[in-house]
């Protein structure tokens, strides 16, 4: 097998396999190899740099295999010291290192090679519900694909697990109602009002609102980027907004805090606003539902799919698809229920209704 250096890349190296060109990355530290991996991009272009850029972060903090060459604990390790988990963002990094451990815990000395499908599913009935074992067959198959990429399989054993049926509507969305209740119950000025109205009018997720301060609002616009993907938001300030933030002090760095500037943890905030949602006396409401509510909204005034993925700072609009949808299942039956004589009859007993107890 023809081999020679890569040119500018250092530890790069040409390698042709079965007719195809791929591009070797390695790595020694102290005369121990850390990373052996491939580049699959075109030489030189962003994202080989940054794939290229990944792995030597990575070299420089080297994962040692603590694992049996051949299990799937060895299997994680190599996973941790590839490109692909060090490219993802810290947050995401730190999630998968959880259940990791637990995978590594439960079936890291299994041999790759004799695990199958219904080993996947052993796995997966290990968790109590529905989206946490559909999470432990994402990542088993996000591990079998990387093996496969290493050459070290030949087919991907979750492939064919069955998946199991989710709540398509995950968290709580909350509605108009609750958030006025909320609002009733926190009045102007107070940290739960804030807390609330940042996250209706941005959409920023909990790891997001609490870094947002004054260093992020410009010319009438409030602007971040999320630490989930990377993906920046670029939004102008709603006058209820900006109703919240005017008599905040210019010179604190974080609107959400403890107090005295100290910062949030996303966990931390999540169950400080939870609380706030009980003694509200909406226990059922979350942080993480407001986003929803705010996507919502945009989806009920008539905005697209990239609207609204601009507005939850998304990648594509595959996730914006499910607010557009419900939106416009709405409109379609008051569209068609309009043509019934009893909608035109309750119509005109609302605004009969309405008119009697304006006179009150």
């Amino acid at each position: 097998m023809a081999k020679r250096k890569g040119g500018g890349f250092t530890g790069v190296s040409r390698n042709w396999q079965r007719g195809k060109l791929r591009w070797r990355f390695k790595k020694h530290v102290n005369g121990v190899k850390v990373i052996d991996a491939y580049i699959d991009h075109p030489y030189g272009s962003d994202e080989f740099k940054a794939e290229y850029e990944a792995l030597l972060r990575g070299a420089e903090k080297p994962v040692f295999s603590t694992a049996i060459y051949g299990t799937l604990g060895w299997l994680i390790e190599q996973f941790m010291g590839d490109a692909q988990y060090l490219n993802a963002s810290d947050i995401r990094k730190k999630t998968l290192r959880g259940q990791f451990d637990w995978l590594k815990a439960e079936a890291g000395k299994w041999p790759l090679d004799d695990i199958r499908t219904r080993h996947v599913e052993h796995l997966m009935g290990m968790k109590a519900g529905p989206s946490a074992a559909n999470t432990v067959r994402k990542n088993l198959s996000t591990l079998f694909n990387f093996a496969i990429r290493k050459e070290w399989l030949m087919v991907n054993p979750a492939k064919k697990a069955m998946a199991r049926k989710e709540n398509d509507s995950g968290y709580h969305t909350w509605t108009e109602d609750e958030i006025s209740r909320f609002l009733d119950r926190f009045g102007p000025g107070t940290k739960q009002r804030l807390a609330l109205v940042l996250i209706l009018c941005t959409g920023a997720a909990r790891q997001d609102v609490i870094r947002l301060g004054w260093q992020n609002i410009k010319a009438g616009r409030i602007s971040y980027r999320r630490g989930k993907t990377g993906q920046a938001a670029d939004l102008p300030i709603l006058p209820e907004l900006w109703a919240e933030l005017d008599g905040l002090p210019r010179d604190v760095m974080l609107f959400l805090n403890h107090g005295g500037g100290r910062p949030y943890k996303p966990e931390s905030f999540a169950n400080w606003f939870k609380d706030q949602c009980i003694a509200a006396g909406l226990p059922h409401c979350s942080s993480h539902g407001l986003r929803k509510a705010g996507a919502t909204r945009l989806a009920y005034a008539g905005a697209t799919e990239y609207e609204i993925m601009a507005f939850l700072a998304h990648k594509t609009p595959h996730e914006a698809a499910t607010y557009t949808k419900a939106a416009g299942r709405a409109r379609l039956a008051d569209g068609g229920m309009s043509k019934l004589p009893s909608f035109h009859e309750l119509q005109g007993n609302r605004n009969s209704q309405a008119i009697e107890n304006k006179g009150e």
